[in-house]
């Protein structure tokens, strides 16, 4: 592959997500009155958003079980020439690591698909949010499972899915479990934040090969505004690979 196609996938992918993060970033900082704001990155791996918020300024640290991920994030943010904090532990423990009222956004992106107890890892990032502070959610979606394991001609794997309550489809399944966007805003309310309007993630740039989005003058970015349109969409939002919501702490 084109290093060009190397940098235009990843952009595809997380775009919608940037868009909401972007915004939210830009109301902390006129509501608090600082450009610099304090951010969490729950399950934060190697810092694929960690470190390009870094990059914008803001002091962000990172949790995640894996010292490998961690070793990968302080690389990846010495090449940027910003300074990530890296922290090992799990979403649930974040009380033992972190004050609270710490935190004026924590991001919790595909983190709630592997953990013991979603409230309470929800409910253990909703105490480190200040009053008026965020939490981002990104998390598997049921719907796009089933129609990515028809596509794959796993049929019983797909109807599995759909009747499965943690939208699994089998024993072989990475991800031990999905949430529709109903469960998404249900889990956060339970957490003590009000949640906001669900938008789905890679509605179509996981189905378009990536052959098509390489080789044509911008496509990339057509791609790009099509996700946009579709992520807000009341029928394609419902089918995208992942769906992200942004809850305000109550």
């Amino acid at each position: 592959m084109r290093a060009e196609g190397v940098t235009r996938t990843p952009a595809v992918r997380t775009a919608v997500v940037w868009d909401a993060l972007r915004a939210v970033l830009a109301e902390l900082a006129a509501a608090t009155g600082r450009d610099v704001l304090d951010i969490v990155d729950a399950g934060g791996g190697t810092g694929g958003f960690a470190v390009p918020m870094a990059v914008l300024g803001h002091s962000v640290t990172v949790v995640d079980p894996s010292p490998d991920s961690l070793a990968a994030l302080e690389r990846r943010a010495k090449e940027k020439g910003v300074r990530v904090r890296a922290l090992q532990g799990d979403a649930a423990g974040l009380g033992d690591l972190l004050s609270r009222d710490s935190a004026d956004l924590v991001l919790c992106h595909s983190v709630l698909e592997y953990v013991e107890d979603p409230v309470s890892a929800l409910t253990a990032m909703a105490q480190l949010v200040r009053a008026d502070g965020a939490v981002s959610v990104l998390a598997a979606n049921p719907v796009a499972s089933a129609i990515h394991r028809a596509l794959a001609g796993q049929f019983d794997e797909a109807r599995t899915v759909l009747s499965d309550p943690q939208g699994s489809w089998g024993d072989r399944d990475p991800t031990p479990r999905r949430f529709t966007g109903e469960t998404l805003t249900q889990l956060l309310t339970v957490a003590g934040f009000a949640p906001g309007v669900v938008h789905g993630v890679r509605v179509f740039a996981d189905l378009v090969p990536s052959r098509l989005v390489d080789a044509e003058p911008g496509a990339a970015e057509a791609l790009v505004a099509l996700e946009q349109a579709a992520s807000a969409h009341p029928v394609l939002r419902d089918i995208a690979t992942q769906l992200h919501v942004l809850g305000r702490r109550r």
